[in-house]
């Protein structure tokens, strides 16, 4: 790709993919605009947000870098699918534990479960304890509708049993529905349709899903043949897992000649989930592509803090085992632990949720990663990244079953 060496930046194209996400796309802004300003004010740069652009093809915002009199401007842009996110979520209070055990089935079926904790225990004792709280609230739920069966049996029986099922039904729905709306703290129900959404269709992406993903990569597409000093691609957790087919279109087809560098960047991946699954063929060809091709510079960030990601895992060696002298991806950790002040680590260390966005979050002493610079300075990925080396806890041995090694 001519123009993939020139490290200076000046107008960026940024696209931000999310992961397994209901909510509206303006989240985003407004995370990047609070964490921005404190991420400013420790490294001693600024950073200027321009106002909410709803575009006809998504949402985004303009960002402006003054480091030391060095200015450098970004246009982000969210490739939204919280749609197709909350289509997934549609289940009522028994049909979420239905999906419960269909979801565990498919892990235990293909063999995943075994390989999944093999590999990183961590993002598979979150669905250990997905269990748990699922189970237990059933086990109330029934409970209860029971204790008042044994009570109309205390009563005589006979025509009590009507009403105290009844009533037992009604208590046991009832609460089912309580608990699927209070789950903003327990995350159970939700860290379970996530799963779920993952090992769906056994790795085959569905039908509505390929559609958005073929919408993304024509938007990627379409930015290239632009004015750009580099066109970066993001995406954190499950969204890592739908950038990687994205990227993959995007290089499969016609890229402009003298288009910018082109960059992905993937953050707390969930990778293996999908890519472990039987019918994922076409992903892991994907992930098998994206390494070995050099118009792309690939950087991969995970920490191990982040108990719900697969960290310092090599996703496309784990799932599809590396081609001969691939040149991507770069897996690198974000280092919280020395990345943050230790009564900050302290303050976040059993903050699940935000443990898992602190990617997009400000550091208190940034080692190398720093999302605002990556998003909206004045160097390109790779530049900002050359000369660096995996990590050396990066976990590069494979791990998905025999049949999935190699292209399909």
């Amino acid at each position: 790709m001519a123009g993939a060496t020139v490290d200076q930046v000046r107008r960026r194209r940024v696209f931000y993919l999310p992961g397994f996400d209901p909510a509206a796309p303006r989240r985003y802004r407004e995370m990047y605009r609070r964490e921005g300003a404190a991420q400013a004010a420790i490294s001693g740069y600024r950073l200027d947000l321009g106002p909410p652009v709803a575009q006809a093809a998504g949402y985004g915002w303009s960002a402006r870098l003054d480091a030391a009199g060095t200015v450098s401007t970004a246009q982000i842009s969210v490739l939204d699918w919280h749609d197709l996110v909350q289509g997934a979520m549609r289940h009522g209070p028994w049909g979420i534990h239905g999906l419960l055990w269909r979801t565990h089935w498919i892990f235990f079926s293909t063999g995943a479960m075994v390989r999944l904790f093999r590999l990183r225990p961590g993002p598979m004792m979150a669905s250990v304890y997905v269990t748990l709280v699922m189970v237990l609230q059933m086990l109330l739920a029934l409970g209860l509708a029971g204790a008042l069966l044994a009570g109309a049996a205390m009563l005589g029986g006979g025509w009590w049993y009507l009403p105290a099922g009844l009533a037992g039904a009604g208590l046991a729905q009832g609460l089912l529905v309580w608990f699927r709306r209070s789950d903003g703290r327990l995350m159970a129900h939700y860290m379970l349709q996530d799963f779920a959404y993952s090992v769906a269709g056994h790795g085959a992406w569905a039908a509505e899903t390929e559609a958005r993903l073929d919408a993304f990569a024509s938007r990627i597409r379409a930015a290239l043949a632009e004015d750009w000093d580099e066109v970066l691609l993001i995406a954190h957790s499950t969204g890592c897992s739908l950038a990687v087919s994205v990227m993959a279109r995007v290089l499969r087809g016609e890229v402009p000649q003298g288009a910018p560098p082109l960059a992905m960047m993937t953050l707390g991946h969930l990778i293996p989930l999908h890519g472990f699954m039987p019918r994922a063929d076409s992903f892991r060809r994907d992930l098998q592509e994206l390494a070995a091709d050099p118009r792309l510079f690939w950087l991969d960030v995970t920490a191990k803090g982040d108990g719900a990601c697969f960290w310092l895992v090599d996703p496309v060696a784990v799932c599809a085992a590396a081609p001969t002298q691939p040149v991507n991806p770069l897996v690198i950790s974000a280092a919280f632990s020395r990345a943050l002040k230790p009564e900050t680590w302290a303050r976040l260390r059993r903050r699940f949720y935000a443990l898992h966005f602190q990617y997009l979050s400000a550091f208190d002493n940034p080692q190398d990663y720093d999302y605002f610079q990556i998003t909206a300075g004045d160097q390109t990925l790779r530049a900002r990244f050359a000369g660096r080396r995996n990590s050396p806890q990066c976990e590069a041995r494979v791990f998905a079953p025999p049949r999935a090694r190699g292209l399909a």
